[in-house]
Parts: C-alpha cells; sequence; structure tokens
C-alpha cells in the first residue's frame, strides 16, 4: 500500500495494490475482446480503436490518480467519456442488432460511473449515465426504434449504479472514520514513545547526578574536614552540572573529560548552547565535538569560551580562546562543522 499524506477509500479498497492493476487489466483484456469481436459487425474500425483507448485511460486514471475525490477537470473528463463512447458505438452499429457484444460500451461505462461513485463523484456518476442514456434514446428515436426502445437497453445499467451510490455513502465515511483513528493512534503511540523517552532520559541523569553528588554530599556531610581536593571536585562537579543545563549538546561524551582536564589545569571553561546543532547530521556533530574537543586539550592556562548559535544562522559554532601568551582567537564553524577562520587580537 503506498503512503500518502491523507489516507482514503482508495487505500482502504486497495486501489493502488499489484491485485488492482491485475484486476483492471483482466478487465481491459476482456473489453478489448468484446470490442474486436463487435468491430466485425461495426461500418468501420476506427470508432472501435478510439472508444477501447479511452476506456483504457479512463480506468487507469481511476486506479492512479491519488487525490480523493478525484479532482474536478479530471472527474469531467471520465464523466464525458461515458456518453462519449456510447455515441461512437450507436453511430457506428448498422440496424438491426447484430450481437449483444457490439453495444460492448454500455458495460464499460456502467464500470467506470460505478468507480466513480467510489472515488467520491457520485453526482458526476449519475450525470454520466442519464447523459448516456439519454443519448441512447435519442439514437433509437432518430433510427425510428423509439425513444422507448433506447432507454429500456440502458436504463437497465441503473441498477449497478444504485448499488454503487449505497456504497459509497456507507463505505466512504466508515473509510474516513478508520483512517481517522489509525492517525489518532499512531499520534497518541508517538506521544506515548516520547513520553518514555523523556521518562528514560531523565532517570540516566538523576542516575548520573546521583553517582556525581552522592560521594561529595557524603564527605560534606561527615565529620572528615573538606579537603583542597575536595572543594575542587566539588568545583568540577558543579561546572559540569552548569554545562548539561546550559550546554546539552557540548556536554556529551570525550568533552566533558577534556573541559574536566582544562578546568583541573586552571583553564576557565565556558560552554553555550543556543540549539543551532538540534538539526545538524551526525557527521557535523561529531565534527564540531572532534574541534572543540582538540581546542579544550590544546590549552594549560588562560579560558576557553565555546558556543553554538541558533539555528539558520551562517555559522554554527564559535571558539574564542584567550591564551597569555598568544593572545585571543576567534574560531569560526559553517553548517558543516568545518572551521572558516581564525581571527587573533
Amino acid at each position: 500500500m503506498s503512503t500518502t499524506a491523507s489516507r482514503d477509500i482508495r487505500a482502504l479498497l486497495g486501489m493502488d495494490t499489484r491485485a488492482a492493476w491485475f484486476l483492471a487489466g483482466f478487465f481491459l483484456l476482456a473489453e478489448s475482446v468484446l470490442a474486436v469481436t463487435a468491430s466485425n459487425y461495426m461500418e468501420h474500425r476506427w470508432p472501435v480503436v478510439v472508444s477501447l483507448a479511452i476506456v483504457g485511460a479512463v480506468t487507469i486514471a481511476l486506479l492512479r490518480v491519488r487525490a480523493d475525490p478525484i479532482p474536478v477537470l479530471t472527474t469531467l473528463a471520465i464523466t464525458a467519456s461515458i456518453p462519449l463512447t456510447i455515441f461512437l458505438t450507436l453511430t457506428n452499429m448498422p440496424l438491426p442488432q447484430a450481437t449483444s457484444a457490439q453495444l460492448w460500451t454500455f458495460g464499460s461505462g456502467t464500470v467506470t460511473a460505478t468507480f466513480l461513485c467510489v472515488r467520491g463523484r457520485t453526482l458526476a456518476a449519475w450525470c454520466g449515465m442519464l447523459a448516456s442514456i439519454g443519448t441512447t434514446a435519442v439514437w433509437a428515436a432518430g433510427t425510428g426504434q423509439g425513444a422507448g426502445h433506447g432507454i429500456s437497453i440502458s436504463i437497465i445499467n441503473l441498477g449497478p449504479l444504485l448499488m454503487a451510490t449505497f456504497f459509497a455513502y456507507t463505505l466512504r465515511p466508515a473509510a474516513h472514520a478508520i483512517f481517522q483513528l489509525r492517525a489518532e493512534s499512531t499520534k497518541q503511540a508517538g506521544a506515548e514513545a516520547a513520553a518514555e523517552a523523556l521518562l528514560n532520559e531523565r532517570l540516566a541523569q538523576a542516575d548520573r547526578l546521583d553517582n556525581l553528588v552522592r560521594p561529595l554530599l557524603r564527605t560534606l556531610a561527615g565529620r572528615t574536614p573538606v579537603t583542597t581536593d575536595v572543594a575542587e571536585e566539588c568545583r568540577l562537579v558543579e561546572a559540569y552540572l552548569r554545562d548539561t543545563l546550559r550546554a546539552p549538546a557540548l556536554a556529551t561524551g570525550e568533552v566533558v573529560i577534556a573541559a574536566r582536564e582544562a578546568r583541573r589545569r586552571g583553564v576557565e571553561v565556558i560552554l553555550v548552547d543556543d540549539q543551532g546543532l538540534d538539526h545538524a547530521d551526525a557527521v557535523t556533530h561529531s565534527r564540531l565535538l572532534a574541534a572543540v574537543n582538540n581546542a579544550l586539550d590544546t590549552f594549560d592556562s588562560g579560558s576557553v569560551h565555546i558556543r553554538v548559535l541558533p539555528p539558520h544562522r551562517p555559522i554554527l559554532a564559535t571558539i574564542v580562546a584567550n591564551h597569555p601568551r598568544t593572545g585571543i582567537r576567534r574560531t569560526e564553524f559553517d553548517q558543516s562543522g568545518h572551521p572558516v577562520g581564525g581571527l587573533a587580537n
């Protein structure tokens, strides 16, 4: 089944499947056999060929056009094909009628009308069928058979159309309800999955926080004096927690370790995330994090300010490094994560 923006009766009936095309091919084959048989009793062959081509085009359109209901212009063309093919048949048929196969377009027109109902164009289907009945009545009257004869041989085709009309007014609303429920179910499942992922992330963050903070809290709550090492560890943990809140896209993997070690060496590290990485691909993300990690590893003093810019900016991120010996240097990264220049002050 094809995936479309809105699911409809076409999808419910499998009109977009190979089986539907197989049945359509079988139908056209049967109509071709009837047309060839009828051509032996017709005055000219070309109206038979034209009618068969029209029936084939209409059948393909009914299956291939995805919009539901069928667009207006396509509907008008399909509707007009019903009386047109019947007109070509009747005006090409000598009297008296030799075989019922000569009226093969009546059956194809009925099939066209019934599927117009299925595709949401019931009024057009009735207009096409009534036009075909009127065409037959005029032809019969013009050939001396009487309009009643023309009506009698064509009005029987209203039976399948009545059933198709009932089908359209009962099944189409049910189909829309089915797909609406399916869409709501999918939406609800997505919301539940997002909520579960958020809960899992919160639990993971709580576990990480517990592993980092609990030992320090126990030490601080105990009777052991707070040493310089404990104070330093508290400072590093506080900086890490600040990074996770202020720069979640950067506070991951090796960057966390690099920032921690840089701070141990006395480097002032500030990470800021304005969400420019949220929609970046994995390669860009990895490339930028590698550059950040490298910048943090190369400094033993001074400060490093790393910022991911807001979305839709020409520049993805900046690294501003201030070293006591080399001074201030600003490096910018484009939207693919490549450095585009360094400005030294």
